[in-house]
């Protein structure tokens, strides 16, 4: 049996993973990571840093990325269900100013994988939602950027729901696509 369904999206390189859930009589188990399988299907990524975090309905982060300590991310959610996405950054890609998205559910028990380049961001589509993710390098404040969520430009087709958005200040003043610098994410 494979232990893990690597889904590629609309974007090469972005990648939904659906792991094998062994479910009985006393619940589940599942494995979220095996290296070998995943450089196997072209994830050879050393992960340092695992964050975690909880967040309401109708809450929106994003879009983060970091200019010199760029990081791939391997994204679940382990309670209630997102609207994660990701946006090529990369000014040499076919794809770059482009979109796509998956909706992470802790029933699914599906994963994200957004790699180095890509502004990512998400909006929690159930009462409150808790999602945990493997970073390739360590959080660097002084090297934080971002793109608005509703940049017009790229055409981010969120989900509707019944509250407005809660956005952070930070998120409600990033800068648009049109009026960044990418160069640092020319490598990828």
């Amino acid at each position: 049996m494979k232990q893990f369904e690597f889904i590629e999206t609309d974007i090469p390189g972005v990648i939904e993973i659906q792991p094998t859930v062994h479910y009985d009589s006393r619940g589940y188990f599942i494995e979220t990571y095996q290296k070998d399988l995943f450089v196997e299907a072209g994830i050879n990524k050393e992960f340092v840093q695992d964050n975690e975090s909880m967040s309401s309905k109708g809450v929106l982060r994003g879009l983060h990325f970091q200019k010199r300590h760029t990081q791939a991310k391997l994204i679940r959610v382990t309670k209630g269900i997102i609207f994660d996405v990701a946006v090529d950054c990369r000014p040499n890609s076919p794809t770059f100013g482009k979109w796509t998205s998956v909706v992470l559910d802790e029933n699914k028990k599906n994963l994200f994988y957004v790699p180095e380049g890509f502004a990512h961001g998400f909006l929690v589509l159930s009462d409150y939602a808790e999602f945990a993710y493997k970073c390739t390098d360590f959080y660097d404040p002084e090297s934080e950027g971002g793109i608005l969520w509703n940049d017009p430009t790229i055409g981010i087709k969120w989900p509707e729901l019944d509250i407005p958005f809660i956005t952070s200040d930070r998120d409600k003043k990033q800068l648009l696509f049109k009026d960044q610098d990418f160069d640092y994410f020319r490598k990828y």
